[in-house]
């Protein structure tokens, strides 16, 4: 059976409200004592339950993950939610710190700001400007990507990722090169279409953009009007590895070849990429070490001259794109 407060207590003959006073580096304990106590936690090996000693001093000994997502699924079923985890965890595996994610639709985003105890720091993945201003307000928060004013933020260099995607495609001989984008409200979205359009006019080449929301569902419905509206398409890039697997998907019922016919570019390098039907050739974005970061800043004391940490990104090229 787990020790109690009780336990370490008889154990240490001290009162239960010393042990609790020490437990949460709370006053009124004579240092002799305080370290006695210690010894004792340590060899009962109890360990304090993170709910109760938030009670006590009003924050737990947690970071939360926040990931703004209407997909119930979609833990499993974005693997860059799964990267970002791995960041975190790599840290806190250090710390006595534990990981608390939280996955919430948009509409159900009010909840955070409810809570009774607040954690040593939030991640925020997904999260709009709005609700991490206010979260902000109650908290340590560092974003994942670009949110609001004074939220400190980690990302890959989306829009220079995208030039290396369109200059790989361009060089390797395709003109008309399309796009699949995210979302207009997401800010990672828009550096990526804003690459891809500086990208484009600096080829010399036509834009053709459709606008989607970094779903497989909405991207595969995309990707089929793309290829009945612009037949002579010979190359997309997709603005993530999601969006991609769709792309192939369409490509594959229209009966044209990846890469003979059309080639595919995504983005973030992710297991969808290595593990497609025809290995994909994406934008690597280092994701866990972006996550590991942002936990790491969430940790100090004081969260001191960070306003944004823009991190550089490469190209795995596959067979998705070889030359024509």
């Amino acid at each position: 059976m787990r020790p109690t407060l009780e336990d370490v207590a008889r154990a240490a003959g001290v009162s239960r409200a010393t042990v609790s006073r020490v437990v949460n580096n709370q006053p009124g304990v004579a240092p002799p004592v305080r370290e006695w106590v210690r010894g004792v936690i340590a060899e009962t090996g109890y360990q304090p339950h993170l709910g109760a000693r938030a009670l006590v001093s009003g924050q737990a000994d947690v970071v939360d993950l926040v990931i703004v997502d209407d997909d119930p699924r979609a833990l499993s079923a974005n693997p860059h939610y799964s990267r970002v985890i791995s960041g975190v965890v790599e840290v806190l595996a250090r710390k006595e710190v534990q990981l608390r994610v939280k996955l919430v639709t948009h509409a159900g985003t009010g909840k955070l700001l409810t809570d009774a105890a607040r954690p040593l720091g939030t991640l925020l993945v997904n999260v709009h400007a709005d609700l991490a201003a206010r979260l902000r307000k109650s908290g340590r928060v560092v974003s994942m990507g670009r949110s609001a004013p004074r939220v400190p933020f980690f990302e890959p260099d989306n829009a220079a990722g995208v030039g290396l995607a369109v200059r790989h495609l361009f060089d390797s001989g395709r003109r008309k090169i399309a796009a699949v984008h995210g979302p207009a409200d997401n800010p990672c979205a828009v550096d990526r279409r804003t690459g891809y359009l500086a990208a484009m006019a600096a080829v010399g080449s036509e834009p053709v953009s459709m606008e989607g929301d970094f779903t497989r569902p909405t991207a595969l419905r995309l990707a089929r009007a793309l290829l009945l509206e612009h037949p002579d398409v010979d190359a997309v890039f997709a603005a993530c590895d999601m969006t991609a697997s769709a792309v192939l998907q369409a490509l594959a019922e229209s009966g044209r070849r990846v890469p003979d016919d059309v080639a595919v570019v995504g983005f973030d390098d992710s297991v969808l990429a290595s593990s497609a039907s025809v290995p994909l050739t994406s934008v690597a974005s280092p994701v866990e070490r972006l996550a590991a970061s942002a936990t790491m800043v969430l940790l100090e004391p004081v969260i001191r001259g960070v306003g944004h940490a823009r991190v550089p990104v490469g190209l795995t090229v596959r067979r998705s794109s070889t030359a024509v």
